[in-house]
């Protein structure tokens, strides 16, 4: 039965039994025309069954007295109940029409709330920055080719207490933050958003806290960079160093994000192995945790260290760092020329699988474009001949490298190598591994006018050649120029594909796009060390699988609920997962 309530404040209405919106038996109309509390005022209750009652009914499709057929009838109440139904449809929609949309990051005026909390609280010279171009610097790189856009302000903390600090007022106002160390990113991890955010450089957290020699580790800030730690040790005479060699310029913090590696991979692993003991993170919520001890192992529960290795600041701000040091060893530079990049591949498999590949330190793989491009460019004094080449460096006390040496000479031998030789002094060989390390540059110095486009993917090391051969081969018919060089002892490679901005940029594009396909296809990872940032992450999917991209963002929620740590990147989309 429907539940009619009377207004108080109105006079006594009762229903009149021939409007009711259903067949009724007599009973039910008289029961209604005692009891119910609208439509009918008292005063005309007794004429209810006059003339006009009678008329009123004929026309009712719920009244026994209704002329009209039965689908007639049908047809008057299924339009009735029609609009009733579109007109309730309508109400609900209008009302939520006008329920204001909930903001996800701050407002105009809250983020200026934040600046000026922030300019209050960091009021030392250089602390906070607000002029547009330097916003803009540290929104973009020169090197990146993907969307960005400048930060609404920058900040340089000094300690882990002030990193807590803006911490907490980012998260009261809803403003994005975007930590930034190094600035060698080339996939757009520090990329700005254009609601406003706040880019928290680190460059002035860059002291060495602690070196503890007899435990071979040493705890600095996350703002020191590689280069400038194993120069400390080499100053002060301690003969250990920090494996780990990504680009020039990298910081701590950058390479725990990337999960970096380096020339020195084939020998020493990369940043996820056991390199970072201990990390010291800012959470989104403010909290401060220190991941574990100095410890060199730990059974204890989850290996937190290892949720922000490749997190690429998306779970948190990494302050300060545990590294895991190791003795340095002597070394030797020897190079090998190859008629093709196979049967350099084939000859470094098998000096690996020797009894003698642990003396390997690096080994890298310099196509004929880049040595070409490194005699181009002026940087060495005696031009190199202009072949597919590998590097070597091998380790170990001058017997174990004289026998490893042997070894290597006679295994590329067999494989085609028509040049083998060391470098002749220290001064010799520090040039030659610079020449690598600087590639970059030199592809640039080479071609000037042009830009580079730098990307980089990692296959099974039996797949390289097939990879390398082949990308080759499209970058070949699409007239684009590149140079390749890779950490050719864990299959990684980089491709720097030189270009002109205003006519070849969409060719570059869809260059690197079947790239990664071809390395994903090969069983293979869309980075090897560069990390995924905005430019890679549509990929994540078809390599991992949408159930760990989506464990991977639940882990994101768990832990920053209002996405407010470095936003939109490394995890894909609905439209990226979807397609």
């Amino acid at each position: 039965m429907i539940r009619l309530f009377q207004i108080q404040s109105l006079p006594r209405y009762i229903i009149h039994p021939s409007v009711l919106p259903f067949r009724t038996s007599v009973t039910q109309r008289n029961f209604f025309s005692r009891t119910s509390p609208v439509l009918c005022h008292p005063s005309r209750q007794r004429e209810r069954n006059s003339q006009s009652g009678v008329q009123f009914s004929r026309y009712s499709p719920w009244s026994d007295e209704f002329t009209g057929s039965q689908g007639t009838r049908t047809v008057i109440q299924a339009v009735f109940f029609s609009a009733l139904l579109f007109g309730v449809a309508g109400y609900i929609i209008s009302e939520k029409s006008h329920v204001p949309p909930v903001r996800k990051y701050a407002s105009p005026k809250e983020l200026e709330t934040a600046i000026r909390e922030l300019q209050a609280a960091f009021p030392g010279p250089n602390m906070v920055v607000t002029d547009p171009n330097v916003l803009k610097v540290y929104g973009s790189s020169e090197q990146s080719y993907h969307a960005s856009s400048s930060h609404a302000i920058v900040v340089r903390p000094k300690s882990t207490e002030d990193v807590v600090q803006i911490v907490n007022i980012a998260r009261t106002y809803r403003v994005p933050i975007v930590p930034y160390s190094g600035g060698t990113s080339l996939e757009g991890h520090y990329s700005g958003l254009a609601t406003g955010s706040i880019c928290l450089d680190m460059s002035n957290m860059d002291k060495v806290l602690s070196i503890n020699v007899d435990d071979s580790d040493l705890t600095c800030q996350s703002g020191a960079r590689w280069e400038d730690i194993n120069q400390t040790l080499r100053e002060r005479g301690i003969p250990l160093f920090f494996p780990l060699d990504p680009g020039p310029g990298a910081t701590i913090g950058g390479m725990v994000g990337t999960g970096c590696s380096g020339t020195n991979a084939v020998r020493y692993g990369t940043a996820r192995a056991e390199w970072f003991l201990n990390l010291t993170v800012v959470l989104p919520s403010g909290k401060v945790v220190k991941t574990r001890r100095r410890a060199r192992k730990s059974a204890t529960g989850f290996d937190t260290t290892k949720f922000f290795i490749g997190a690429e600041g998306t779970l948190g701000v990494v302050t300060e760092a545990t590294l895991r040091l190791t003795p340095v060893l002597p070394a030797k530079v020897a190079m090998a020329q190859f008629p093709n990049v196979h049967k350099a591949v084939s000859a470094v498999q098998e000096i690996l699988n020797s009894a003698y590949g642990l003396h390997i330190q690096c080994v890298e793989l310099l196509d004929d474009h880049m040595m070409a491009a490194i005699n181009t460019a002026g940087l060495v004094d005696k031009p190199y001949p202009v072949a597919d080449t590998l590097f070597f460096k091998i380790q170990g006390d001058p017997s174990c490298i004289q026998q490893t040496s042997d070894v290597v000479q006679s295994i590329v031998k067999r494989h085609g190598s028509f040049l083998f030789k060391f470098a002749s002094t220290e001064q010799e060989a520090e040039e030659l591994w610079q020449n690598r390390k600087y590639a970059l540059i030199s592809s640039l110095t080479a071609n000037p006018g042009l830009r580079c486009w730098t990307t980089d993917v990692c296959v099974p090391v039996s797949r390289l050649p097939q990879l390398v051969y082949e990308t080759k081969k499209d970058l070949q018919e699409c007239n684009l120029r590149s140079t390749i060089v890779g950490h050719v002892g864990d299959g990684n490679f980089h491709a720097l594909i030189l270009f002109d901005r205003d006519r070849e940029l969409d060719a570059v594009s869809g260059a690197v796009h079947r790239l990664v396909r071809r390395a994903i296809a090969l069983d293979g990872t869309c980075t090897g060390e560069h990390g995924v940032g905005l430019g890679k992450k549509e990929y994540l999917s078809e390599e991992l699988g949408a159930n760990t991209v989506e464990l991977m963002k639940t882990i994101k929620k768990a832990i920053d609920p209002l996405n407010i740590m470095n936003p939109d990147k490394l995890y894909p989309n609905e439209e990226q997962i979807t397609k």
